[in-house]
């Protein structure tokens, strides 16, 4: 049987099938980016502090003082 032998309008049956597909929808690209470079600044700034921050040492006034 084709499809010119089918009882169902032609046209009727492209117009369903269109309104059957789902549309494609494009997601942006700049809040991924955003995301990505905030964090990777932040990193950075993290790292370079950590490096450039005097050593953490405790001495007690008693040990440090003349005998």
């Amino acid at each position: 049987m084709s499809m010119n032998d089918s009882a169902l309008d032609a046209s009727e049956v492209v117009r369903a099938r269109s309104l059957l597909k789902t549309p494609v929808r494009h997601d942006p690209m700049w809040p991924a980016l955003l995301a990505a470079t905030a964090l990777a600044v932040t990193s950075v700034v993290f790292a370079t502090v950590m490096v450039l921050a005097p050593p953490l040492q405790t001495e007690h006034v008693v040990q440090s003082a003349p005998d």
